[in-house]
């Protein structure tokens, strides 16, 4: 485990969005209250990103999936909720809406 700025030990997680080809984020982008400004966001940071592999939608999905997943048990049920809002937000931002849905 490396060490951060703060002095505290760095987890990886915090590592893959600060160093790898994730996104550049805009900060507190996943504590914000509506769920269609996460997206927006999210699409954002994908779409002026020089750091990401793969195509914007991909990339923001990709990020906020793994957010959710790694913050895991510790999300409540309403954090959670916005957030996979969120997804259907970023969906309908890149026309990806599922039939019937």
């Amino acid at each position: 485990m490396t060490v951060g700025r703060s002095g505290k030990p760095e987890r990886w997680s915090q590592r893959v969005t600060t160093e790898s080809n994730a996104l550049d984020l805009e900060s507190g982008v996943f504590s914000k209250d509506d769920p269609k400004e996460i997206a927006t966001s999210l699409k954002r940071s994908a779409e002026r990103s020089t750091r990401r592999k793969a195509e914007p939608f991909r990339s923001a999905m990709s990020m906020l999936t793994f957010y959710v997943n790694r913050a895991g048990k510790g999300l409540s049920k309403a954090r959670r909720a916005k957030l996979d809002k969120a997804k259907d937000e970023l969906r309908k931002l890149y026309g990806k809406e599922t039939k019937g849905g």
